[in-house]
């Protein structure tokens, strides 16, 4: 038998140490990594979180160590991703009557992944608690902490912040709390903040908002060392690296519009932009046709929206002859999107980005920003069938936030 490695009272990890050098989001962890599972035995024994999918046997061996898995009646997961929900299969098929604990979109991810559509799920949403006899369970969504799914664990009783990737750091490590590493682990913590979390910032401080007036004593991430030591500096590290800059970021959304649906669209994004802190201005080029000035605001700009309706599928009003001007003009540091409206096909936004492309500039599109977010649910270029409803609005401002979070990361 391994040793018992205790984490809070009646609460212990059963995770894996992964010391190899680890391939990880298109980079190679060169410290390797931990997959940190918990295990609460209380009256109702529960397991948060799981391991990497390629441990499942190993991480039902430990487990089998602290319990029999047929007793477990709750198994906590806070993100679907494979590295931590990656056990779950094995220990479902153990743990047969477990009802599986996570979010909406959790759940339905989770019954896809894993083919769990015979299984009980208990959908949990903010300020939810759950008894698991001598601890509370309290649950707070957490989306794009990195992804929409996401959701952290509080233990009341113990006062532990169970916050998955959240608060993590990529180290295999057989030490396991941080105040018995054998080396300052601050830099290991904020490297990990910089690549998996401060695309996302602005949900850091929703997240913060959210654990503010609770009372924490440790924090157990699930990848990392588990920070009983200080915790509260952690928690200030992601307070302070995901504050928004002084530094002014501005916006130029240019549209040309023929029965005002394109120019609804630009009202929406030119908000959802200011909501982020950023100087937005709007230009219909149909009323502005000097070229000269659009493109000293183009060069003022760090974003920059190009909009249009679609007749007889091209593009309408002067935006042409500002889109041929592009070419000439270094773009390079800039973001530019295409977007508009459209009643049937819409080649417009199509054309517009294919001026784009031509250019220096750095287009914003569905590929980047996946790859810059992990975020797919929100496509570019922006293409809205005749005028945005409340749908589309919200996807609307969902996509000025994306660009306004580029902007400032």
């Amino acid at each position: 038998m391994t040793k018992e490695i205790k984490v809070a009272e009646n609460t212990y990890w059963v995770g894996y140490v992964d010391d190899r050098k680890v391939p990880f989001h298109r980079l190679t962890l060169e410290k390797g990594t931990t997959y940190n599972s918990y295990l609460l035995k209380t009256e109702k024994p529960t397991v948060i979180d799981t391991v990497d999918i390629s441990f499942g046997k190993v991480f039902i061996d430990r487990l089998s160590e602290h319990i029999d898995p047929a007793e477990i009646k709750y198994i906590v997961i806070n993100h679907v991703e494979p590295d931590h929900s990656g056990g779950l299969p094995a220990l479902a098929n153990k743990a047969k009557d477990a009802v599986i604990v996570t979010t909406e979109l959790g759940a339905k991810e989770l019954k896809e992944m894993y083919r769990l559509y015979d299984r009980e799920f208990l959908i949990v949403k903010d300020g939810d608690k759950l008894d698991i006899g001598g601890k509370q369970l309290i649950f707070f969504e957490t989306p794009y902490l990195h992804t929409e799914e996401t959701m952290i664990t509080y233990c009341i009783e113990d006062k532990v912040l169970y916050p998955c990737d959240i608060f993590s750091s990529h180290v295999a490590t057989y030490e396991l709390f941080n105040d018995l590493a054998l080396e300052d682990i601050t830099e290991d913590f904020e490297v990990y903040y910089q690549l998996i979390m401060h695309p996302h910032r602005p949900y850091v401080q929703d997240m913060i908002k959210k654990i503010e007036n609770l009372e924490i004593e440790t924090i157990a991430p699930s990848h990392g060392y588990i920070l009983r030591n200080n915790p509260q500096k952690y928690i200030d590290i992601y307070d302070k690296m995901s504050r928004a800059t002084n530094k002014e970021k501005r916006a130029l959304i240019l549209y040309s519009t023929m029965t005002g649906n394109t120019r609804n669209i630009a009202k929406q994004l030119r908000d959802g932009l200011e909501e982020k802190q950023i100087t937005t201005k709007v230009i219909n080029i149909k009323k502005n046709t000097d070229i000269d000035k659009i493109k000293d605001e183009i060069k003022n700009s760090d974003a920059i929206f190009f909009g249009s309706s679609t007749r007889y599928g091209d593009i309408v009003g002067g935006m042409e002859d500002v889109l041929k001007e592009l070419a000439e003009i270094d773009l390079s540091d800039k973001l530019g999107v295409a977007f508009g409206s459209y009643g049937w096909s819409g080649e417009a936004v199509e054309v517009i980005n294919d001026y784009l492309k031509e250019s220096s500039i750095k287009i914003v599109d569905s590929s980047l920003i996946i790859k810059n977010t992990g975020m797919d649910n929100l496509q570019f270029p922006i293409r809205v069938k005749f005028s945005p409803g409340e749908v589309e609005s919200q996807s609307l401002k969902g996509s000025a936030y994306i660009v306004g979070d580029l902007l400032l990361a």
